[in-house]
């Protein structure tokens, strides 16, 4: 496996009050993946991302971007980093294209006008290259914070809540905009409210709380190993109690004895489902008239395990 395109190790972050917003943060992200960020207000996801684009000073510990150790080589290691904030600071008054090119230029990038028509093209900027900021939608105005931290050709992209305060339409472009720059070698880290983002996006899921990563884990396994299947089962009559055939069912029965919920995790409903449930239930002789099914989303599990830290 190559090496992490960065690794951090031991942050941490401790403001003059006595704050503590990071607590000993170990991290890798791998080349060319979608790393999702996610955790509540106040979490720390913030304060990561500063540290790592050189905007907070940590406490303690080490980060390294592309094996550069961003307290000794700064300059290079950050030149290696795109940043997307969420606030649209950006001149208003200046155009498209000379906003771009400007950004390149901080990062002492030589004049590539050439390079700059090729980030407007690909965040379909390219007919708005003479408009001012100010005449711009809102989606268009975060294509240019976009196009802005792609400029000088970084290698690692921070995108923080990448699709706020956009339409829904629009935050199906952005997601479609970001694969595809994924797709062309960017490694993205994003942090997000819209857990449906991470979900459709991300290869793998961090979920810092309280200023502890508590959880780094690919997607896939982490809906696995921690998703559910619930089944409500709405009875054409009222039952006391649950039938002793049914004790090592994972049931349980509502207050007025019309609704069963049946609850399995995800690893269980691929072995065994709903089928053998409702061939037992008619084995019995217990009609039901209705039978509904939810399966876990990444939100479900998410709020699980912030709650259950709570």
């Amino acid at each position: 496996m190559s090496a992490p395109i960065l690794a951090i190790t031991g942050l941490t972050k401790t403001y003059e009050s006595g704050h503590q917003a990071l607590k000993g943060i170990d991290l890798e992200i791998r080349r060319g993946e979608i790393f999702a960020l996610l955790g509540p207000n106040g979490a720390g996801k913030t304060t990561l991302i500063g540290a790592v684009c050189g905007l907070v000073r940590p406490t303690g510990g080490t980060i390294r971007v592309n094996g550069l150790d961003a307290a000794r080589d700064w300059r290079s290691a950050r030149a290696r980093i795109g940043l997307v904030p969420q606030e649209l600071s950006t001149d208003m008054f200046e155009t498209v294209a000379n906003t771009v090119a400007f950004s390149r230029g901080l990062f002492g990038k030589p004049r590539d006008d050439a390079a700059v028509e090729r980030v407007l093209r690909a965040l379909s900027l390219w007919e708005k290259r003479g408009a001012k900021i100010m005449q711009l939608s809102g989606g268009m105005k975060r294509r240019v914070l976009i196009a802005k931290a792609l400029a000088h050709d970084p290698e690692l992209l921070f995108l923080d809540e990448p699709s706020a305060g956009v339409d829904v339409e629009l935050r199906r472009e952005m997601w479609a905009m970001i694969l595809k720059l994924r797709d062309q070698g960017v490694t993205i880290i994003l942090t997000t409210h819209y857990i449906e983002e991470a979900e459709e996006m991300a290869d793998r899921i961090g979920v810092i709380d309280k200023g502890k990563l508590i959880l780094v884990e690919p997607k896939a396994d982490l809906l696995g190993r921690l998703g559910k299947t619930e089944a409500t089962i709405t009875l054409a009559k009222p039952i006391e109690a649950i039938p002793a055939q049914f004790a090592d069912w994972p049931l349980a029965i509502s207050d007025d004895g019309l609704t069963l919920t049946y609850t399995i995790t995800a690893a269980e409903a691929e072995q065994r489902g709903l089928a053998p449930l409702v061939k037992a239930l008619d084995a019995a002789g217990m009609d039901f008239k209705a039978l509904d099914t939810h399966r876990s989303s990444l939100e479900d599990i998410f709020v699980d395990l912030v709650e259950g830290r709570a």
